[in-house]
C-alpha cells in the first residue's frame, strides 16, 4: 500500500483530475453495472462493481480486497493510513447492490446513467451508488494530491444491503471483524441531504437513529374444500380481515430522543412549537422529506404481500401474506404486542428477516466536522438529526461497536421528490449536488 502518493504509472494530467471533475463519470460508470439484487441470488450480484471500485482505488496506490460470500456476491474493503494513527479511524461505507427497476416505467432507461435536464438518471443514482462515486472521487483526489487523511479512514463497498446484509455487511462483520479494527465511527447512506426552509436557512439533515424491522410471515390455516359450499372456516377471508385491521391501524405518535431534537430544531426555524401529535400542518410544508419524517412519529406496519390458493372452485386449506412492520427505538415489546391483538388468535406470525433499532446523540466532534464542513459550502446550512423510518448496513456496524451516521451530503433544489427517488421511478441526482458532496465529504474527512 501507498496510502499517501498516488500511482506511478499515472500521467501528469490525471494527477490534476479533481473529486468533481470526475464524480460524475464514476456515478454513471458505477450505475451502468447492474447489481439489481432481488433477495435469491438470481440478480448478477455485485462482482462486477466490487472489482470496478477495487480498480479505481489500485489506481491510486490502495490494496483493497474483495470478498466474496457466495458466488458473485461480493463487497471491497480498502484501508488508507492517517497521519495520526493513535486515532480512532474513520468508516465510510456504502452499498453497491441497488433494487430491481422496470425499464419501461421509466423516462431513461434505468441501467443508462443518462444525463437530462441536470441530473444524472439511473437506478442507485440516489440508493446509493452517488455516495459509492462521491467517495470514490474524494479519496481518489485526495491521495493523487498526496493528502492522508487525519486519522485512518476504512473504505466499504457492500453487497446486499437491499436484502438485509447477510451477503455484505453482516458476513463482513462475523467473518473479518479485524478489518475495522480501531474504528470507533462511521458514516454511509440517507443523512447530510437539504431540506430549504427560506433564504436564509438550509437544513441538512443527518441521520441519527433507525427503525428496526420485522418482515414478517402471516399465515392462517383453515379447512379445504369446494367452493361452492357455505364455509365458515375459510383462511382466505380469516386472513384478508386480520390483514385490513393491520393496514387500517394507526399507530400511537411515540416522542423518541431524536424526534424531539428534530422538531425543536425545525419549530426554531418555523418559528412556532411544534406538537408532534398534530404534525399534519407541519408535514404538508415539509415537500420532499415529509414522507421520511412523518413515518419516524410511529411504529409501522404495511402488507406487501398476499398469497393463496390454486384454482377458483377450491377453497384453500392456508392463505399467507407478508407484512414490512418498523418499530421505534425503544418500543419494540410494546409493537409486537399491539401487532398480536391486532391480528388476533388465529393469525400465527413468523419472521423472515429481523434487526434492531438503532439511536445514537447528536454530539461531539463527528458531528461539528459535519457542521463546519456543510457552512464551508454552503453559509446558511444547519445540520439538524433524524430518523431514518428504513434500515442500513449502519445496524451491522453497530454490533462492532461503531457509532454510525447518516452522511451523503447533497444540496437539493426545493422541488425535488428526495424521498420518492428511493425505490422509486426516474431515480435521479442533480449534477450540482454530486459535486457539492464531493467538496463537502472532502473537508468533513479533513475536519473530523
Amino acid at each position: 500500500m501507498n496510502p499517501g502518493g498516488s500511482s506511478v504509472s499515472e500521467s501528469d494530467t490525471a494527477r490534476n483530475i479533481t473529486g468533481e471533475d470526475e464524480v460524475v463519470d464514476l456515478c454513471r460508470e458505477l450505475i451502468q453495472i447492474d447489481t439489481s439484487n432481488y433477495g435469491d441470488h438470481s440478480g448478477p450480484g455485485e462482482r462486477r462493481a466490487a472489482e470496478y471500485v477495487a480498480e479505481k482505488l489500485a489506481e491510486v496506490g490502495l490494496e483493497p480486497q474483495i470478498f466474496e460470500s457466495h458466488k458473485g456476491r461480493a463487497s471491497t474493503v480498502v484501508r488508507i493510513e492517517g497521519e495520526d494513527r493513535s486515532r480512532p479511524g474513520l468508516l465510510i461505507h456504502g452499498h453497491t447492490d441497488v433494487v430491481p427497476a422496470n425499464a419501461s416505467d421509466w423516462t431513461h432507461h434505468p441501467f443508462s446513467g443518462e444525463i437530462a435536464d441536470g441530473c444524472v438518471w439511473g437506478r442507485g443514482a440516489v440508493d446509493m451508488k452517488d455516495m459509492d462515486a462521491m467517495t470514490l472521487a474524494v479519496v481518489r483526489h485526495r491521495l493523487r494530491s498526496g493528502r492522508k487523511p487525519p486519522r485512518d479512514l476504512v473504505l466499504a463497498f457492500l453487497a446486499d444491503e437491499e436484502a438485509g446484509g447477510k451477503f455484505g455487511a453482516k458476513h463482513l462483520v462475523a467473518k473479518h471483524p479485524d478489518l475495522f479494527e480501531g474504528v470507533t465511527e462511521g458514516v454511509g447512506e440517507v443523512g447530510g441531504f437539504s431540506f430549504t426552509v427560506n433564504e436564509k436557512l438550509r437544513l441538512y439533515l443527518v441521520e441519527t437513529a433507525q427503525k428496526g424491522m420485522h418482515w414478517m410471515k402471516l399465515t392462517v390455516d383453515g379447512t379445504a374444500g369446494h367452493g361452492s359450499m357455505i364455509h365458515r372456516d375459510n383462511a382466505i377471508t380469516e386472513l384478508s380481515e386480520a390483514v385490513g385491521r393491520l393496514g387500517r391501524h394507526r399507530f400511537p405518535v411515540r416522542v423518541t430522543k431524536t424526534l424531539r431534537h428534530f422538531l425543536d430544531e425545525l419549530g426554531d426555524a418555523l418559528g412556532t412549537e411544534l406538537d408532534p401529535e398534530n404534525m399534519d400542518e407541519t408535514l404538508a410544508k415539509l415537500g420532499g422529506i415529509a414522507k421520511l419524517i412523518g413515518a419516524s412519529l410511529q411504529n409501522t406496519a404495511n402488507p406487501t404481500q398476499l398469497g393463496a390458493g390454486y384454482k377458483v372452485n377450491v377453497i384453500p386449506g392456508q392463505a399467507t401474506a407478508h407484512i414490512d412492520a418498523r418499530y421505534l427505538p425503544g418500543y419494540e415489546e410494546e409493537f409486537l404486542a399491539d401487532l398480536d391483538r391486532i391480528l388476533g388468535p388465529n393469525v400465527k406470525r413468523e419472521d423472515v428477516h429481523a434487526d434492531k433499532a438503532l439511536e445514537t446523540t447528536f454530539d461531539g466532534a463527528i458531528v461539528d466536522a459535519m457542521q463546519t464542513a456543510l457552512s464551508a459550502e454552503d453559509p446558511i446550512a444547519r445540520a439538524v438529526p433524524y430518523m431514518l423510518s428504513a434500515g442500513t448496513d449502519a445496524k451491522s456496524f453497530d454490533d462492532l461497536g461503531i457509532r454510525c451516521f447518516g452522511f451523503a451530503p447533497l444540496k437539493l433544489p426545493p422541488e425535488l421528490d428526495f424521498a420518492g427517488m428511493f425505490h422509486g421511478v426516474d431515480e435521479r441526482v442533480p449534477v450540482d449536488a454530486l459535486k457539492f458532496g464531493v467538496r463537502v465529504l472532502d473537508r468533513f474527512i479533513e475536519a473530523s
